[in-house]
């Protein structure tokens, strides 16, 4: 029996560029907020092999903003959920798991792993910046998020190269640090927000002490409907690179 779950995007995207997308392998590092609506539509779209990488867990304060975190599972591996999600929407679909925290030391062999496109979805300054260095040297291709935290305008979500963006202050400081290491930044495409935000203090705030013993961090607030879009912006142009499809 014909399998119909990709009926739509087969005839919009055409035979040979369906198959592309069956035969993609790519990666999502950070499966939260932005990654998480990422890996959804990737795993909708009908890409054949995802690897996901992260090394956290549910937690109750994610519910507001990530496909992942329902009340069912919270204290699980992202990891893991997202893997459960991916089958039961493809079981089709080759899923890789690395529960593991990106850093400079497990980069090598990270990357080591062959993937037609990486999508860089840490919100962490340190591993963000060394994943894209590491990206860069390697000349993998991919699409990275920068922050969608106290926007509340989804018209102002841009896809365009670092050097282009404006009014992110993550996309400020991971320019800097790039540009010190010689990264190439009109090279690096990004997904950001132009919007200019003036938010009340209380946007700002520091979370509660996590439940694994690990340090105290300092949290903004964020809307479903903007960091969704962030992701969903990254896995359009995900889907159309690797199937090859070019709109009439």
């Amino acid at each position: 029996m014909e399998n119909k779950s990709f009926g739509r995007t087969k005839a919009l995207l055409g035979e040979e560029n369906f198959a592309r997308l069956q035969n993609a392998k790519v990666m999502i590092v950070g499966l939260g907020a932005v990654g998480g609506y990422a890996l959804e539509a990737l795993a909708r779209a009908g890409v054949g092999h995802l690897v996901l990488v992260d090394f956290d867990r549910v937690e109750e304060s994610n519910i507001n903003r990530q496909i992942l975190a329902l009340t069912s599972t919270v204290g699980r591996k992202k990891s893991e959920v997202a893997a459960a999600r991916v089958r039961d929407i493809n079981p089709a679909c080759e899923v890789t798991v690395r529960d593991m925290f990106v850093n400079a030391d497990n980069l090598p062999e990270l990357l080591a792993e062959p993937v037609d496109l990486v999508i860089d979805a840490i919100d962490s300054l340190n591993p963000k910046c060394g994943l894209i260095e590491a990206l860069q040297q390697r000349e993998i291709p991919f699409i990275s998020s920068m922050g969608a935290a106290l926007k509340t305008d989804p018209s102002k979500i841009r896809l365009q190269t670092l050097d282009q963006t404006r009014n992110c202050p993550l996309a400020r400081f991971v320019r800097k640090r790039l540009k010190r290491r010689g990264c190439r930044l009109d090279k690096i495409v990004c997904v950001s927000s132009d919007e200019a935000v003036s938010v009340p203090e209380s946007a700002l705030f520091m979370e509660d002490k996590p439940s694994d013993g690990g340090r105290r961090r300092h949290t903004m607030g964020s809307l479903p409907t903007v960091t969704a879009v962030f992701g969903l912006t990254i896995a359009n142009e995900a889907i159309l690179r690797l199937s090859g499809y070019k709109s009439r």
